[in-house]
């Protein structure tokens, strides 16, 4: 077995360029699919509670959704050995577009369930494949930085277009926002052909199933699975956690989390990649764990921001080391079987979380639920430490043992 990292690093100067043209196509299509995936998110929701009656139907909508998420992450790699990157992911954003319009000529409950699977889909094909492209875009030597970056324009989207989804149906009507999310996904294919078709990598690829059993993958994304479980659970409960009379506060926490995470996965790109990304898998969790008890304090002020600060430090911190250390253990032909295991992790862990504390605080509270959510949270300490004993075993490298071509 090799190890991913040379021990002897470019220095600071000799560092290759981050942007490039290619990346920047990348980010077109980046921002066209998550827009569209966000514009609709809190939208198709309450669109299929107005025309089937009720929350149930609501969930339906909305668990339909992350299941096809999730199914498609799972098939990407495959698809995307066969049909190339530029396929799968043209595929997917016309997934996300076309069957937006749909939407607004129909009442039929099973007709938004149906849209809502082929969206999931998409959205699953544009996050699997277009993040083994970018992966491949971005130079080794500053893949925690190019990460970082990544993460900053592929979450300004749901910081802006989430409300303004909300806002657009309020104001304009369900049809205008339907139109939206579907030109934000449609205009992007255009910027598709200007993107690598297929790695040039001697390689062998990484079969999906072999990615699950690789004890090397699993740890890190189970460890960002344990995260991902408090970030559902932050984003869905802690307005009703909140006292009602104090609605400008949990404003204020939910752009704080999302903020700090972002700065949080910037400085740990950065600094994985000058020193040991391995290093911050562990503290990550630690500090995400801190503040999700902290939230088991909800009615102060201080604890409440202080809370979402902390924990949107090491969810962002444990973001960035997993996923860079997840693409360092493979070669690039196995960078489609990394982002379709990180993906998972993400979307299982918070649709799992959400699900699970919400019939755990109807028997304890608030207070207990977010304590029992920490006390979960630290059994991933197990993997988090195997995998640092795992990387000293493998010398000054910067990961564990990589899964190596076959000769």
């Amino acid at each position: 077995m090799t190890a991913s990292f040379d021990s002897t690093r470019p220095s600071v100067a000799q560092r290759p360029p981050l942007v490039t043209r290619p990346l920047l196509l990348r980010f077109v299509s980046m921002l066209g699919a998550s827009s569209s995936f966000y514009l609709l998110l809190s939208v198709v929701p309450g669109y299929a509670a107005d025309r089937g009656g009720g929350g149930g139907t609501a969930g339906l909508a909305t668990g339909a959704l992350m299941l096809a998420t999730v199914a498609g992450e799972l098939a990407t790699p495959a698809l995307v050995n066969r049909f190339g990157y530029r396929a799968v992911l043209a595929a997917g954003l016309c997934l996300l577009g076309a069957p937006a319009l749909v939407l607004a000529e129909t009442r039929n409950l099973w007709w938004i369930v149906a849209v809502c699977v082929l969206r999931g889909l998409g959205f699953a094909f544009t996050v699997v494949a277009g993040g083994a492209l970018t992966a491949s875009l971005i130079p080794a030597e500053r893949r925690g930085e190019g990460l970082a970056l990544v993460g900053v324009v592929s979450g300004a989207p749901a910081l802006v277009a989430l409300p303004l989804g909300v806002w657009l149906a309020a104001h304009t009507g369900y049809p205008g926002v339907f139109t939206a999310a579907a030109v934000a996904a449609l205009a992007a294919v255009a910027s598709v052909p200007g993107l690598p078709d297929r790695l040039r990598d001697p390689g062998r690829p990484v079969a999906l199933t072999e990615g699950l059993r690789a004890p090397q993958l699993l740890r890190p994304a189970v460890v960002f699975a344990a995260t991902t479980v408090a970030a559902g659970i932050v984003v869905t409960f802690l307005p009703l956690a909140v006292p009602a009379s104090r609605t400008g506060l949990v404003s204020l926490a939910l752009f704080v989390q999302p903020a700090a995470a972002t700065v949080a996965r910037w400085w740990a790109g950065r600094y994985g990649d000058r020193h040991n990304p391995a290093a911050l898998v562990l503290p990550g969790l630690l500090i995400s764990t801190a503040g999700t008890l902290l939230m088991a304090l909800p009615g102060s002020a201080v604890a409440v921001i202080a809370a979402v600060t902390v924990f949107g430090a090491g969810f962002g911190i444990t973001q960035n080391a997993t996923l860079s250390l997840m693409y360092a253990r493979v070669p690039a032909s196995g960078y489609g079987t990394v982002s379709a295991v990180w993906n998972v992790a993400y979307d299982a862990g918070m649709g799992a979380g959400a699900a699970a504390f919400g019939a755990l605080a109807a028997g304890t509270g608030y207070a207990w639920a977010f304590t029992l959510t920490g006390a979960v949270m630290l059994t991933a300490v197990t993997p988090a430490r195997r995998d640092r004993r795992a990387t000293a075993r493998a010398g000054s490298d910067q990961s564990a043992p990589s899964l190596a071509p076959r000769e």
